[in-house]
This record gives structure tokens, C-alpha cells and sequence, in this order.
């Protein structure tokens, strides 16, 4: 998240500790954003994730509450786990915690929940 976002120390952490479960139990690696877009959120968007060290492997999740702005972006690693029914889901939940005015909340339960659908099975071999 950029510097500036607003946070509150609990508030970061509280998304940092959504960005560190879903990477636990999904292998993939999530990012928020959260502050100013472009016009075009959904371009802007996806230069963020081209920009990230692993953008395969990497989903964004990219917020502008002054402009009602909210995009997620998947890599192509990261499509396979996580499609656009997904996504489109935890996009739904989110926009709803953020009409209630927790931004904070909507993208913790939302990056959760990206998460969860992008968990990889246990694979159990039997010998």
C-alpha cells in the first residue's frame, strides 16, 4: 500500500494480515492499493500489477474511494486458481462493506475471500 493511504496503524495491519493469509493458503501473492487512480482505473490498474516484481503469480486489488473506484487485476499464474466469477464475487462483497463506510473491512473480507477461492486443494498420495 502506498504511503499516505490514510491508515491507521491497526488498519494496515489488519490488511496486512489479510495479504499474508491469503497468500498462505493460496500460493498466489496479493497486493493493495488503496489512494488515487487515473481516469481510467481499470488501465491504471493494470500498470500497478505489470509493475510488481511477480505480476504472474500476482493478484491486485486497486481502491480509489474518492472516485468509487475498484479493480482487480490477476496474472496469468494467478487467472488459473482464481477466475472472474471470483472475483467477481468479492468485488460485490466489497462495494457492500464500502457503502456501509468501512473501505478498511471491505478490502480485508474481500482479499480474504480472494484468498479462500484461490486456495489450493490438499493433494492426498496413497502408496
Amino acid at each position: 500500500m502506498p504511503d499516505g493511504d490514510g491508515l491507521s496503524p491497526s488498519d494496515r495491519a489488519r490488511l496486512d494480515r489479510a495479504v499474508r493469509n491469503a497468500e498462505r493458503v493460496s500460493g498466489l501473492i496479493f497486493s493493495v492499493y488503496l489512494g488515487v487512480a487515473e481516469e481510467n482505473s481499470r488501465a491504471y490498474a493494470e500498470r500497478l500489477h505489470a509493475a510488481l516484481p511477480d505480476p504472474s503469480r500476482s493478484v491486485l486489488v486497486m481502491c480509489d474511494p474518492a472516485f468509487r473506484a475498484l479493480e482487480v487485476v490477476t496474472g496469468e499464474r494467478a487467472r488459473r486458481q482464481l477466475d472472474d466469477v471470483a472475483c467477481g464475487l468479492a468485488i460485490a462483497s466489497m462495494k457492500s462493506s464500502f457503502l456501509g463506510g468501512d473501505i478498511v473491512g471491505g478490502l480485508t473480507h474481500g482479499v480474504q475471500q480472494l484468498g479462500e477461492a484461490a486456495m489450493q486443494p490438499v493433494t492426498l498420495h496413497w502408496h
